[in-house]
């Protein structure tokens, strides 16, 4: 997988964005996608133009994703009212079976005070997946501008403070 990894980013498909591993890359269009939420509702990317987004696929089975979760809530906390929205995309095969109670029970540790996830949680699969340009592992991370356009790409845990500037700079 790492030789996989690492070859995909060295020798990127042609015409394919080179946002690797938190490097911002081309910036490309969001996809037009409609996914549920775990009330059945739609959401769709476009729904949030004129907010910084950070789609965020995960499961409740990914310890890494487990460990950026709190980063996540804090994120939505800090920059919510200036204009940002993070949209956690779960992966898991059983989908509302396993997020519901995962949801239901878990709490994160933000700055010594328990929290439960702040943001939407939409219910993801590879079919998603691959509208989004595919993903090689989890959890990895989007960054939108607000007017919709992917800048970065990251495979793996977030840099908390480089992701924070990021951000910060978008806003």
């Amino acid at each position: 997988l790492a030789i996989m990894v690492w070859a995909d980013r060295k020798f990127p498909p042609a015409g394919a964005p080179t946002a690797g591993a938190g490097t911002p890359g081309t910036p490309t269009d969001a996809p037009i996608i409609t996914m549920k939420d775990l009330n059945d509702q739609d959401v769709t990317l476009a729904q949030y133009k004129g907010k910084v987004v950070l789609v965020n696929f995960w499961a409740t089975w990914c310890g890494p994703c487990k460990t950026e979760i709190p980063w996540m809530i804090e994120f939505q906390q800090k920059y919510g009212p200036r204009g940002f929205a993070i949209l956690g995309v779960s992966m898991d095969e059983e989908g509302k079976k396993a997020i519901n109670p995962y949801l239901e029970k878990e709490r994160f540790d933000v700055n010594g005070r328990k929290e439960a996830i702040n943001y939407p949680i939409l219910l993801g699969n590879d079919s998603i997946a691959e509208k989004f340009g595919g993903i090689l592992g989890l959890p990895t991370s989007m960054l939108f501008t607000r007017d919709g356009k992917k800048i970065r790409t990251i495979v793996g845990l977030v840099n908390h403070d480089d992701i924070a500037k990021a951000i910060e700079a978008l806003l």
